[in-house]
């Protein structure tokens, strides 16, 4: 079986490397920096993901 992820960044992320990458796993999504991804990466249910994404997108942009 492999084990290995699948891994992506958004449409949405710049070329200078500021963005996260998010793989899917069997009951996990994980979210990595993409600027080292030697660095660890945070595993969280797909219900927190589909929450934290529903909240980005009606979020006023930062800045």
């Amino acid at each position: 079986m492999n084990t290995e992820l699948a891994w992506f960044k958004s449409s949405y992320s710049v070329d200078d490397g500021a963005c996260v990458e998010v793989a899917a796993g069997p009951c996990t999504v994980h979210i990595r920096d993409s600027k080292d991804i030697s660095m660890p990466s945070i595993a969280v249910t797909p219900a927190s993901w589909a929450s934290f994404v529903a909240y980005a997108q009606v979020a006023p942009e930062a800045g």
